[in-house]
């Protein structure tokens, strides 16, 4: 079993930063796919980033390509979603998932979800 525990979310305006940071617990996650998904208000939760098990290959959205960044630290046991150039339209609950199948951009495809957390980018 894994427990993922997202942190780093918050209230920043258009333009800024922010780095998402999703620790996990109970096993390691170097064997796992990683991902990081969204689900603004009203809308169904989409695809925005995923690595795959060494840290080797990664995937965007095209909304989110060239602005955000994946990565993973195993030493840590800690995902990370670097974010740059935030708009409005990022404005969601951000959420990690583990796979441990191949690399996926589907969230059927992800075995283990951490709760979330809440980023908010004004205008």
């Amino acid at each position: 079993q894994v427990q993922l525990v997202e942190s780093g979310g918050g209230l920043v305006q258009a333009g800024g930063s922010l780095r998402l940071s999703c620790a996990a617990s109970g096993r390691t996650l170097s064997s796992y796919a990683m991902g990081w998904f969204r689900q603004a208000p009203g809308k169904e939760r989409e695809f925005v980033a995923a690595i795959n098990w060494s840290g080797g290959a990664t995937y965007y959205a095209d909304s989110v390509k060239g602005r955000f960044t994946i990565s993973r630290d195993s030493a840590k046991n800690t995902l990370y979603l670097q974010m740059n150039s935030l708009k409005p339209e990022d404005t969601a609950v951000y959420y990690c998932a583990a796979s441990i199948g191949y690399v996926s951009g589907r969230s059927g495809d992800y075995n283990y979800w951490g709760r979330g957390t809440q980023v908010t980018v004004s205008s």
